[in-house]
């Protein structure tokens, strides 16, 4: 038992190591990883371009997620939306809840979750319901996918002060683990764990296999955002502005530090790179922060709080604001590369994929940015 247990666990390791570093045309979640790194092998295009705008026709806080080219997202109106790469409607299904939290894509399906609690997995082809599982009250954060072998669990935390692992195939629950408050955000899957954070102030870091609680470091402050991983240390913003730094083989906090001097809440996901932090927050500020030390090297102030969360792409540093603008901002100086005015305000997260960038403004409009060819 023991050897199949470490020979499982070797296997989760070398999935979500692929999954970070291989350069995968899709962004199956919203942060484009497990891990929720938010950091892209692509190369974004210089100078980006309106390709084109699907207007959805209702308002959303969902994020963008893509594979085999579609692109997925939920609305407030609970509507999960399929649109092909050329800005058509593939299809459109009705959940009879908004769909608040991004989609994720686990191998032929959409999961998706509504407001109601009910967490459901569509066939991403056609839009049928394969599966539907029901916690006991609302889901707002993204579900999450570890895999051992070739079976897929799927992760998501709910109101009920439950985090649910569920089989990707059958939806029916493998185990749940209680926390003491909401659970809000995403939780982070890396280094063969589950780390999540909820309202009840403590980041907690599971088994995957088991569920079994391995550490619980006590922040203090609610975590309505998800942790992003680069191991051994996870990093989670909290709302009373602080970035905390965790060692997640220790379950150590290393560090917790104020961002800005305002310390707006944090409602982004970081986005982590070999030295550099990239952080959002609700004091109208993007942020760069140290990796070691906590400390800021430099921060922009938009027009509006910064709620959604960054993708890094080499030195590039892709992030809307609710001023309505996506920036691209330069990694090591902090300068505005580009900007562009979508029209109204920005919280969701940017997808990513070879040569284009999608995003959701709150009004419900998918955009896709790139370089105009010839054929388009």
């Amino acid at each position: 038992m023991k050897k199949l247990k470490t020979y499982l666990i070797s296997l989760i390791t070398v999935w979500v190591s692929t999954t970070i570093t291989a350069q995968n045309p899709d962004w199956p979640l919203f942060r484009g990883n497990p891990g929720l790194t938010g950091k892209t092998e692509w190369t974004l295009p210089a100078n980006p371009e309106v390709l084109w705008s699907f207007n959805s026709g209702d308002r959303t806080k969902s994020s963008p997620v893509i594979s085999n080219g579609v692109i997925y997202f939920g609305t407030d109106k609970g509507s999960l939306v399929a649109v092909e790469s050329n800005g058509k409607l593939k299809w459109k299904l009705g959940a009879g809840s908004p769909i608040e939290a991004p989609p994720l894509i686990s191998d032929n399906k959409v999961i998706y979750s509504t407001v109601d609690g009910t967490l459901r997995a569509a066939d991403k082809e056609t839009g049928k319901i394969l599966w539907s599982y029901k916690t006991g009250n609302q889901i707002a954060g993204s579900a999450n996918v570890w895999k051992s072998g070739n079976k897929s669990y799927i992760l998501v935390g709910s109101y009920d002060y439950y985090l649910h692992c569920l089989d990707s195939e059958s939806g029916k629950l493998v185990w749940k683990v209680e926390t003491e408050n909401y659970v809000n955000g995403a939780p982070a899957v890396a280094a063969n764990k589950i780390i999540f954070g909820g309202c009840d102030g403590i980041l907690r870091i599971l088994d995957p296999l088991t569920g079994k609680q391995l550490h619980a470091v006590e922040i203090g402050i609610y975590m309505a955002s998800s942790p992003a991983i680069m191991p051994p240390y996870a990093y989670i913003g909290d709302y009373d502005g602080y970035l905390n730094k965790v060692d997640i083989e220790r379950g150590k906090l290393l560090w917790s530090k104020p961002v800005g001097d305002d310390r707006g809440s944090i409602m982004s996901v970081p986005a982590t790179l070999e030295n550099y932090i990239i952080i959002g927050s609700g004091d109208n500020s993007v942020y760069c922060i140290g990796m070691a030390d906590g400390n800021i090297r430099w921060k922009y102030m938009t027009n509006g709080q910064v709620n959604g969360s960054a993708v890094v792409s080499g030195n590039d540093i892709l992030i809307g604001s609710s001023d309505g603008y996506i920036y691209i901002f330069d990694l090591i100086k902090g300068t505005k590369n580009w900007s562009f005015n979508c029209g109204a305000p920005i919280s969701s997260t940017p997808a990513v994929t070879k040569d284009r960038f999608y995003i959701l403004t709150e009004d419900g409009r998918l955009i896709a940015f790139g370089k105009k060819t010839n054929k388009q």
